[in-house]
C-alpha cells in the first residue's frame, strides 16, 4: 500500500505525471522493486512547482483537507513524491484508500 498512518499523520507514496488533460486519480501501482505508489495526474506543467502545487490543491479538495496539512516531504523535483498529510489519520487514511 502507498499509504502509511501514524497518530496524527498519513503519509502517502506518489508517482505524479504533469501535464496531463486533466487532474486525476489512476489508482495504486508496484514497480519493478516493489515499491508501491499512488499514480496522479495533474494537468498543470512541470515549471516552477506549478505541478506540485496543482497536486496538493486537487488531492486537498478531493479528500476534503486543508491545503496547509498537505507537505511534500520528499521528491519536490521528482516524479516520485513522498506526502506528509496532517490530521485525523484514520479519517485521511480512509479517503485515500477509497480511491485505490
Amino acid at each position: 500500500m502507498p499509504v502509511s498512518a501514524g497518530a496524527d499523520e498519513v503519509r502517502l507514496a506518489i508517482r505524479l505525471t504533469p501535464g496531463a488533460k486533466k487532474n486525476q486519480i489512476e489508482g495504486a501501482e508496484t514497480d519493478s522493486a516493489g515499491k508501491h505508489w499512488l499514480r496522479v495526474r495533474v494537468a498543470a506543467p512541470p515549471i516552477e512547482g506549478k505541478a506540485n502545487e496543482a497536486l496538493i490543491k486537487f488531492l486537498s479538495k478531493r479528500w476534503r483537507i486543508p491545503k496547509s496539512a498537505v507537505e511534500i516531504a520528499s521528491g519536490a523535483t521528482s516524479r516520485n513524491k513522498i506526502l506528509t498529510i496532517r490530521g485525523d489519520a484514520a479519517a485521511i487514511a480512509a479517503a485515500i484508500k477509497a480511491d485505490l
